[in-house]
């Protein structure tokens, strides 16, 4: 009985092990802004596959792995001018990418100066 009992425990952790280590490496982040104006929006990303309802999910999952999973280093796009508008606007990136905690935000100028730095990312 409790060899039965024993191996019953071993069979558990052996099948749970790979499914929780697969959790841990999971990507699921939080995407959310706020303006100064009043409005807001959120959005979930996931990749690997890349999922959930962001509406670009597929390029800002691919946006995400060239910076790493790290936010603070998207690369800016080029070419945009933006203007100098002061209409400030927070955007915050929450989760895990591959596992790894991810908590970031910025505020920045107005949303044009968001998306410039951004991209892809946060356009929902």
């Amino acid at each position: 009985m409790i060899r039965t009992i024993g191996l019953s425990v071993v069979l558990v952790l052996a099948v749970a092990s790979p499914a929780a280590a697969a959790a841990k490496k999971r990507t699921e982040l939080e995407l959310s802004y706020t303006a100064d104006a009043g409005y807001a929006a959120a959005v979930i990303l996931r990749c690997d596959p890349a999922g959930g309802p962001h509406p670009k999910k597929g390029k800002a999952c691919a946006a995400l792995a060239k910076a790493g999973g790290d936010p603070a280093k998207l690369k800016p796009a080029r070419g945009v001018l933006c203007t100098m508008e002061y209409a400030p606007i927070t955007a915050r990136i929450t989760g895990r990418w591959k596992g790894k905690k991810v908590d970031w935000s910025r505020t920045f100028g107005n949303p044009c100066d968001m998306a410039r730095a951004t991209g892809v990312v946060m356009a929902f």
